[in-house]
């Protein structure tokens, strides 16, 4: 029986990883007999590991170009990665290892799949070991060892690479992107969809994940020069990007512009939007998705989201468009005729979203047979003492 799970996270690369592990800790509540204890795994290699996680905003915001390397060195030499970092956290995991006494060991973040796994061989440790990938399509092989007991996909298209990448498909189980309650927690209404007719101003949201990069200032202006709408922009951590914004629109386009940081309550901003424009960030991407937000995708980062623009049209969730130029035109396109476009997408959304994949994830996980279910307590503390051996 799984009474004890360790979660190995992640607190400063995006808000995506802390976002599923909150969608779990959602359903694993309900059952009060299972213990989670979350880490973010950069802290088990100490100062040197939490800056390259906290370096990852800037990274991304400044210099794609880096971030492109980054990805490719991961994706062509993933042994390397598992090896430095194995370095690293090894001391700070057995300690932990020891501490919690897991049943379960989940990872929701690729750098500590391969280099746990190292770990957890060397000191001939079993415990059961399971990967639930964060990302849509585009994968690094970082997410697919075949070493691990499960590992559990949000999508077909991720299910596919895993099993490129050399997982036995019997290991992937595809059970959905894991999404927190509130952004589901509203009523589908198939009869008041949008009815755009020009009198009253349709309603915007410009985001691009917890980092807040992409041209939201060119959008906005875009949309307020030649639309009657409204727009909210979520700028994120990127403070420096929320002053820049307030500063040069708040003033101009008075009310109908609002400006945000980091929020927490960024569902009822979706929920009250009729068009959201982001780039391809996964989470957001999804947690838009079930909050039946038609989308734009203004852009993607090289690597990890480079395959999700191309996701959102192959199954009707929104458009592309990743000419700014080209953000008047599209716009037109999706609210002529009564909003008709728009309207399907939703459409689309509806039966494409799956509210309960948090649930079904949870379910299975406590479904797993723990290692030590018929082990003695005694036999137990001979398993951990291995690692001081």
């Amino acid at each position: 029986m799984i009474n004890s799970i360790l979660v190995i996270s992640s607190d400063f690369t995006g808000h995506g990883h802390k976002s599923i592990a909150e969608s779990l800790c959602e359903k694993f509540s309900y059952n009060k007999n299972v213990k989670i204890h979350i880490v973010d795994g950069f802290s088990l290699g100490g100062t040197t590991l939490l800056n390259v996680a906290k370096a990852y905003g800037p990274i991304t915001r400044k210099s794609e170009n880096l971030w492109e390397l980054i990805w490719d060195i991961s994706s062509v030499k993933p042994y390397l990665i598992n090896e430095i970092i194995e370095l690293k956290i090894k001391d700070r995991f057995l300690d932990l290892l020891k501490e919690t006494r897991p049943d379960l060991i989940l990872t929701i973040h690729p750098n500590f799949n391969g280099s746990i796994l190292n770990i957890l061989r060397k000191y001939h440790v079993t415990i059961p070991f399971v990967t639930l990938i964060a990302d849509l399509v585009s994968i690094t092989p970082l997410w697919a060892d075949p070493r691990a007991d499960y590992i559990i996909s949000p999508t077909r298209e991720a299910k596919y690479k895993c099993m490129k990448f050399g997982v036995p498909e019997e290991k992937i189980k595809v059970l959905g992107f894991p999404v927190r309650s509130r952004f589901c927690n509203h009523t589908y209404n198939f009869k008041k969809d949008i009815n755009y007719n020009g009198k009253e101003p349709f309603r915007c949201i410009i985001m691009s994940g917890g980092e807040g990069v992409g041209n939201m200032k060119k959008i906005a202006e875009i949309l307020l020069e030649n639309f009657n709408c409204t727009v909210k922009i979520v700028a994120g951590r990127n403070k420096a990007l929320e002053n820049k914004l307030e500063k040069a629109l708040a003033h101009k386009y008075g009310d109908r512009v609002e400006i945000y940081g980091f929020t927490e309550n960024i569902q009822d901003l979706m929920q009250s939007s009729d068009i959201a424009f982001m780039r391809g960030s996964p989470n957001v991407i999804m947690e838009a998705v079930a909050c039946n937000v038609p989308l734009i995708i203004t852009g993607a980062l090289p690597g990890q989201e480079e395959g999700n623009p191309r996701f959102v049209e192959k199954h009707n969730l929104g458009i592309v468009c990743a000419d700014t130029d080209k953000i008047k035109d599209a716009v037109t396109d999706l609210i002529a005729n009564n909003s008709q476009e728009l309207i399907k997408i939703k459409r689309f959304q509806r039966i494409y979203t799956n509210p309960d994949a948090a649930e079904d994830i949870v379910n299975f996980i406590l479904s797993i047979k723990s290692n030590f279910d018929e082990v003695t307590e005694k036999d137990a503390d001979f398993l951990i003492s291995k690692i001081n051996m």
